[in-house]
């Protein structure tokens, strides 16, 4: 045993570095565990809000857009279309959109925030298949101009999106929650305010 004094100095020095080293390690370690809490890039993307310009859209077209792996519709609607809402009340389930789960703003006879512009959800609230877009003679319903068709089981919409009685999709489609930032842009997957 050496009876040489303790350099009390060096011994701080190599205490303190050893805790600035092994802070540094736990840091390290620590960022990437924490940071694999967080969704993965493809996830956020998924539920991520699309933003879509409408001012090139002409009145009678349908533009598609994606959101949540799901075909969302937008459709700029005609004088016309407009006019046939109401002709169709009489053979619609849900008329005025009062099943759960439909924005407040889905709640009225077009079904949308600007009745110029109907925003849905391309897939048919059967079994899932995407409907078909017919702008004229829409199988030969009385009063029916133009709507949504799905091939798969025969299910009928009109132009707001509302399901017809007596076929198998048991809802109107879907309207994704969405509003204008301005008059060319639309905003799909959130609500104004929600960001």
């Amino acid at each position: 045993m050496s009876n040489a004094p303790v350099d009390k100095g060096r011994r701080r020095f190599l205490t303190v570095a050893t805790a600035v080293v092994g802070g540094v390690g736990a840091v390290g370690a620590a960022v990437p565990f924490i940071a694999s809490w967080n969704p993965s890039a493809k996830a956020r993307i998924a539920g991520a809000a699309v933003e879509m310009k409408i001012d090139k859209i002409d009145p009678g077209q349908l533009v598609r857009a994606e959101w949540r792996g799901s075909p969302v519709w937008v459709i700029r609607r005609t004088q016309a279309m407009l006019d046939s809402l109401p002709l169709v009340e009489g053979n619609l389930r849900d008329p005025e959109s009062n099943e759960p789960q439909q924005p407040e703003y889905a709640k009225n006879q077009h079904r949308s925030i600007d009745p110029e512009w109907f925003v849905a959800v391309g897939i048919c609230t059967h079994l899932g298949c995407s409907p078909q877009f017919i702008q004229r003679d829409f199988v030969d319903m009385e009063g029916v101009d133009s709507g949504f068709f799905c091939p798969c089981h025969g299910s009928r919409f009109d132009i707001a999106g509302r399901v017809f009685s007596g076929v198998p999709a048991p809802t109107n489609l879907v309207i994704p929650p969405h509003y204008f930032v301005d008059d060319a842009t639309i905003l799909i997957g959130e609500e104004e305010g929600a960001a």
